[in-house]
């Protein structure tokens, strides 16, 4: 399967396909593995917020004390 991309001239209104280079499907790679690890991190991330939420809650329900951590996700 051919990698292409869409040339369009827009003082002509020509569309030209052309096959991405080495270069650009290496660029395009490089971009989707830097998206792919971002997402990674917000999904720990919002995990790492809600765990600290449900043990605040739980805590609170409790009577024990919060730690920073906790007392900060619960704040927000």
């Amino acid at each position: 399967m051919s990698l292409n991309k869409m040339i369009v001239d827009c003082t002509t209104g020509k569309t030209t396909i052309v096959p991405l280079t080495a270069q650009e499907i290496a660029e395009r790679d490089q971009a989707a593995a830097k998206h792919a690890e971002q997402q990674t991190k917000r999904e720990a991330d919002a995990k790492k917020l809600a765990d600290l939420k449900a043990s605040a809650k739980t805590k609170l329900i409790a009577g024990k004390s919060l730690t920073d951590e906790e007392a900060s996700a619960i704040v927000i």
